[in-house]
């Protein structure tokens, strides 16, 4: 049974999650936080680097509900205030870039293209 400190704390309170997934593991972490709660700050309460010691908190890319944070009018991570049932997501940095590697795969398709009218020619 909570105490009433306690039971009055949590009705100050919101309800937030924190995720994060790699291709073979994820994790959702609900959490309470106060009132005023950043983005970032959760993300530190939830203590997700428990299980994920490979998240730079400070520097991870941050995301509500798949908008990052700090792009496109949205606030920054550190600006972004809470409200309740907000996911905060925590962004993996890209591996390359998505412009280059469709370059590369168009590259690659003109290359087979280019190869089987050569065979086709050869073969006639």
């Amino acid at each position: 049974m909570l105490s009433k400190d306690e039971a009055e704390t949590l009705l100050e309170t919101i309800a937030v999650e924190v995720a994060y997934a790699l291709p073979d593991k994820q994790k959702i972490i609900s959490l309470q936080v106060l009132p005023g709660t950043t983005a970032r700050q959760a993300v530190r309460d939830s203590n997700i680097i428990s299980v994920f010691p490979e998240i730079d908190v400070d520097t991870a890319t941050l995301g509500i509900f798949s908008h990052t944070l700090g792009t496109k009018g949205m606030p920054s991570a550190e600006e972004y205030v809470l409200k309740p049932m907000d996911r905060v997501e925590i962004y993996r940095p890209l591996i390359a870039d998505p412009k280059e590697v469709r370059k590369q795969r168009a590259a690659k398709a003109r290359e087979d293209r280019a190869a089987e009218k050569a065979q086709q020619k050869a073969g006639q």
